[in-house]
C-alpha cells in the first residue's frame, strides 16, 4: 500500500509529503516532478519514508528503549552519554529486510537509469520535522557523499538514522519543544554530483542579513560544499538583483566579493573525503562566471515564485560535465519571520578606538563579555553563560555552547557558513572570517563585538557602552515633504531597506573610492608616475585584474549598485567625488597627482578637477561606472549630482566631458543635480537650473562661503551657523526661483536631524526634500509632519503636485 511504502523515486513526491519524508527530501521531489520545465536541474534519486524508519524502531522494541535514555536526560543525564547509548542502540538493531530490499532495488534502478553500476551517490538525512517554518533542522544529521555500493550504501542509511539523536540534535529538540519520538527521519539517496572537481555552495533569494528582498545572494568555494557550510573558507559572493534579472537585456549582477578560498573538500577513496589546500591560482579566481551566476540566480529566482516564499538553497557544479545543479532547497527561516513593521537597532555610545579584529558581520547586533577562546566544544558547565565565543570554525556540534554566548567571533567562515546561519537563528552577533582572532584575543579579555557598523564586524577592546532601539515603521507618518536617506558605506545600504525612505538624497562616492577602491585612479591609469613601494601595492590590490582601471569601475559600480538598489525604484542621488587636493592625496598611489595647497576646502576640488588635464582621465572612470550601473545594471533611478560647480562655464566643460563618457543628460532618463553650496548658486539659480534638473543644498559649504568661515576652525567655531539670516535668505531665495523653472530642491545635510526649528523653516520654504542620515530619520519624518501641519493643516499629506521622480524606466519586475 502507498501509506506504508518504504522508498519512493524523488519523481514521485512533493512538497505535501514533509511527514512522509522530511523538508529536504519533500523539496527535491517537488523540485524534479514540478520544476523540470523551467529547466531547474535535481540530480535523480529516491527517498526512504518515516514508515521506514517507523519499522526500525518497532522491529525489536528500540523505540521504548529511546524513550527511557529521554527520561534519563530530563531526570538529569548527561546529554553525551544519552545520545551515544541512544546511537549505539539504533546501529545495533538490524535494518528491516523489507527495507534493506528496497533500497537494494531503487539503488540498482538508478544506476540502470545512470547508464552505470553502482554509481556513486550523496546519501542525505532529512528530519520529517526539518525545514518547518517554525524551525530548522539544517545540518543537525548527517551526511555520507561519494558512496558507492550496496553494502556501503545501507551502511550509510542506516548512520544517517542513528544521527537523529546526536548531542546537537537532541539538544535542539529539547530547546524547540519538539517530542523527541515524533520526529522521524527519512534519507535521499542521490547521484553524485563531481562538485570536487569544480565548486558548490549556497544560494539565498534574499540579503540573509537584512532581509533585504530583491536580492539573490550566491556563496561559492572550489570543491564540496561543506567547506562553504562548515565555515572553513571564505568563499566568493555575488550579489544579483532580481528586477534586472527578469530582463535579458540587462547585467543583474550588482556586487562581486572574491573570497581567499584556501581550502577546499574533495573526495578521499574509498568515499570519504578530505580537505586540501587550494592553489595560489584559485584563490585569486572567481569560481563562477557571470552566465554561471545568472543561470544558479534564475533557478533559485524560479523556486522562490514556485515555494511563494523566501528560500535557501544548495547548488553545485560537476567538474566532469560543467553542468549546475540544485541539491538542496528549503525555505528561509531568519529573516522571512522578522517582524516588517519594526526596526531594531543598536547604536554605540562611546568612542570604540582601533578594532583589535574586525571580519564580516553576521546580525546588526552588539555583544559584549570575557573572551573565551576554544578548539573543540566544551561541557555547558565550561562555558560561562554572556562569554565571548572565540574560535576557528564551528558545527553543529557547538550548538549548544553558541546557544550561551552573548557574541561569536571565527577565524574562518563567510555569511553562509554554520556559525553565521546559527547566530542568525539564535538573534547572537557573530564576525566571522577574522582569520587571527584565536590569536589577537585571550581568555578572560573584555570586549565588544559590533556588528552595527556596516558590512565589516568589529571586536573592541573592552565593556563599551551601547544603546539598543526599536522604531514602529507603522507609526511613521506620510509627508508631502520628501524625507530622504545620506547614505555612503553600500555594505550597510540593505539593511535600511524597511526605512519608508522616499529615496536617498545623497550617495557619496568618495567614500566607496576611499573604503572600497582604496587606490587613487590616476594611479591606476599611470602607474609609471609611481614609486617602487606604491606601485607594488598597487599590484597587490589589483590581483587578477588585466586591465586595472576595470578594478576601479568594478569596485565602484559595485558599490554604486548596491545603494541604488536598496531603494528602487525611488531616486538615489550620487554625487561625484569631491574628495580635496589632501584627502586624494592620501589615497593609495595620490601624492604624485596632487598639488599642496594652503586652503583645500576652497582649491581643487569637485567641477573644477572634471574637465582638468589633472583628473580629466579619473573622471572618465568614474562616468564609467556610473554609465554602467544605469545602462547595463538597469538601475535607472540613479541620478547623477555634480559638487562644487562655481559658473556657469565649468557647468557647461564638465556636461560635455560627461556626455563624451556616454552620461548625456535626458538619454535614458538621465537626469543631472548639481550641489547648491556656493553663492553663485543661488544668485544664478535660473542661468544653472538652463543646465541641472534639480539643486542639493549643501548647507555646510554655503555657511562656510557665505559668512567667510573655515568650517574646519575650532577658533571660528561660534561664528559658524546655518541658520545665520544670510545662509537662510539664501535658501529661501533658491527653493521659489528653481522651483518656477521646473527644477526640484532638496538639502542633505545634519542639522535637520539636531535641529527641529530648521525643519520647521525648511517645510516653510517649500522645499521638496530633506536627506538624514538613517538612524535620523524617523526623528526628522517626524518633525517634518508636525511643520506640515502647522502650515498646511490637515491636508498636508495631499499629494503636493512634487517634481521628485522615480526611476523612468523601470525592469518589467516592477511593471
Amino acid at each position: 500500500m502507498a501509506s506504508t511504502r518504504r522508498v519512493i523515486p524523488f519523481a514521485e513526491l512533493g512538497r505535501q509529503e514533509v511527514g512522509r519524508v522530511g523538508g529536504k527530501n519533500a523539496s527535491l521531489g517537488e523540485m524534479t516532478a514540478h520544476l523540470a520545465d523551467a529547466a531547474v536541474r535535481v540530480p535523480t534519486g529516491f527517498a526512504t519514508t518515516a514508515d521506514a524508519y517507523g519499522e526500525l524502531l518497532d522491529g525489536h522494541g528500540l523505540r521504548g528503549r529511546i524513550e527511557e535514555q529521554i527520561v534519563r536526560l530530563r531526570e538529569g543525564a548527561a546529554l553525551d552519554e544519552v545520545g551515544a547509548a541512544i546511537r549505539s542502540m539504533t546501529l545495533a538493531e538490524p535494518l528491516p529486510p523489507g527495507l534493506r530490499a528496497e533500497i537494494v532495488s531503487a539503488y540498482e534502478q538508478l544506476g540502470r537509469d545512470e547508464g552505470r553500476a553502482d554509481p556513486k551517490v550523496a546519501v542525505r538525512s532529512s528530519a520529517t520535522a526539518e525545514d518547518l517554518p517554525e524551525a530548522s533542522f539544517a545540518g543537525q544529521q548527517e551526511t555520507y557523499l561519494n558512496v558507492r555500493g550496496t553494502a556501503r550504501l545501507l551502511e550509510s542509511v542506516h548512520r544517517c538514522y542513528a544521527s537523529l539523536y546526536t548531542d546537537r540534535a537532541i539538544d535542539y529538540r529539547e530547546r524547540m519543544g519538539f517530542d523527541h519520538l515524533q520526529v522521524a527521519l527519512s534519507v535521499g539517496i542521490q547521484t553524485m554530483v563531481r562538485s570536487d572537481l569544480a565548486g558548490a555552495g549556497v544560494i539565498f533569494t534574499l540579503d540573509p542579513e537584512s532581509g533585504f528582498p530583491e536580492v539573490i545572494v550566491i556563496s561559492a568555494a572550489f570543491g564540496l560544499g561543506e567547506t562553504v557550510v562548515s565555515g572553513q573558507v571564505d568563499p566568493d559572493e555575488y550579489t544579483v538583483f532580481k528586477p534586472s534579472l527578469k530582463d535579458p537585456e540587462l547585467d543583474p549582477l550588482i556586487d562581486v566579493r572574491v573570497g581567499a578560498k584556501r581550502r577546499k573538500a574533495v573526495y578521499a577513496e574509498p568515499g570519504l573525503t578530505r580537505t586540501v589546500d587550494t592553489t595560489p591560482e584559485e584563490r585569486s579566481q572567481r569560481v563562477l562566471t557571470d552566465t554561471e551566476v545568472r543561470l544558479l540566480a534564475h533557478w533559485a529566482l524560479t523556486v522562490e515564485g514556485h515555494y511563494g516564499c523566501p528560500m535557501d538553497l544548495e547548488w553545485a557544479k560537476d567538474g566532469l560535465t560543467g553542468d549546475l545543479w540544485i541539491v538542496q532547497a528549503r525555505p528561509e527561516t531568519v529573516q522571512s519571520r522578522r517582524a516588517a513593521s519594526t526596526l531594531r537597532r543598536c547604536r554605540l555610545t562611546a568612542a570604540p578606538g582601533t578594532p583589535l579584529v574586525d571580519g564580516t558581520a553576521v546580525g546588526e547586533a552588539i555583544g559584549s563579555g570575557p573572551v573565551v577562546v576554544l578548539d573543540t566544544p566544551v561541557d555547558l558547565d565550561r562555558f560561562p553563560a554572556g562569554g565571548v565565543l572565540v574560535t576557528g570554525i564551528t558545527d553543529p556540534d557547538w550548538e549548544p555552547v553558541m546557544k550561551r554566548a552573548s557574541a561569536i567571533v571565527t577565524d574562518h567562515g563567510g555569511r553562509t557558513s554554520h556559525a553565521a546561519i546559527v547566530s542568525r537563528e539564535l538573534g547572537v552577533p557573530a564576525v566571522v572570517g577574522t582569520g587571527r582572532a584565536t590569536q589577537a584575543l585571550h581568555d578572560g579579555q573584555k570586549v565588544t563585538v559590533s556588528c552595527a557598523e556596516g558590512g565589516r564586524g568589529k571586536v573592541y577592546d573592552g565593556l563599551l557602552a551601547y544603546e539598543e532601539t526599536e522604531t514602529d515603521l507603522a507609526g511613521i507618518p506620510a509627508t508631502r515633504t520628501h524625507v530622504m536617506l545620506n547614505l555612503a558605506d553600500p555594505s550597510a545600504a540593505f539593511r535600511w531597506w524597511r526605512l519608508p525612505a522616499d529615496g536617498v538624497g545623497l550617495a557619496r562616492l568618495e567614500f566607496i573610492v576611499a573604503h572600497q577602491v582604496k587606490v587613487h585612479p590616476m594611479a591606476l591609469l599611470h602607474p609609471e608616475r609611481l614609486d617602487h613601494a606604491d606601485r607594488c601595492a598597487v599590484d597587490q590590490l589589483t590581483e587578477g585584474y588585466l586591465d586595472r582601471t576595470r578594478y576601479f569601475t568594478d569596485r565602484l559600480a559595485y558599490g554604486i549598485a548596491r545603494i541604488a538598489a536598496s531603494r528602487w525604484p525611488a531616486p538615489v542621488v550620487v554625487r561625484t567625488s569631491d574628495f580635496k587636493t589632501n584627502e586624494y592625496a592620501r589615497l593609495l598611489g595620490g601624492r604624485p597627482f596632487e598639488p599642496v595647497e594652503a586652503n583645500p576646502m576652497i582649491g581643487w576640488r569637485g567641477a573644477s578637477r572634471y574637465y582638468s588635464d589633472g583628473y580629466r582621465e579619473g573622471f572618465a572612470l568614474e562616468c564609467r561606472a556610473l554609465r554602467r550601473v544605469r545602462d547595463e545594471m538597469g538601475l535607472t533611478n540613479v541620478i547623477v549630482m555634480i559638487p562644487f560647480c562655481r559658473t556657469l562655464e565649468e557647468a557647461d566643460r564638465v556636461l560635455d566631458v560627461m556626455s563624451e563618457e556616454g552620461l548625456r543628460r535626458g538619454e535614458n532618463g538621465l537626469k543631472v543635480y548639481v550641489m547648491a553650496e556656493i553663492p553663485a548658486n543661488v544668485i544664478l539659480a535660473e542661468d544653472f537650473a538652463e543646465r541641472f534638473d534639480g539643486f542639493s543644498i549643501g548647507s555646510n559649504d554655503l555657511t562656510q562661503l557665505t559668512l567667510g568661515v573655515d568650517r574646519d576652525s575650532e577658533a571660528l567655531a561660534r561664528v559658524f551657523d546655518e541658520t545665520n539670516p544670510a545662509v537662510t535668505r539664501s535658501i529661501e531665495t533658491l527653493v521659489p526661483r528653481a522651483q518656477s523653472v521646473g527644477r526640484t530642491v532638496g538639502l542633505c545635510g545634519q542639522r535637520p536631524s539636531d535641529d527641529p526649528a530648521f525643519t520647521e523653516f525648511l517645510v516653510k520654504t517649500g522645499i521638496d526634500s530633506i536627506s538624514v542620515a538613517p538612524d535620523s530619520f524617523a526623528v526628522v519624518k517626524q518633525h517634518v509632519a508636525a511643520a506640515e501641519l502647522a502650515r498646511y493643516g490637515e491636508g498636508r499629506t495631499a499629494p503636493s503636485g512634487t517634481r521628485w521622480p522615480q526611476a523612468e524606466q523601470p525592469s518589467p519586475s516592477r511593471q
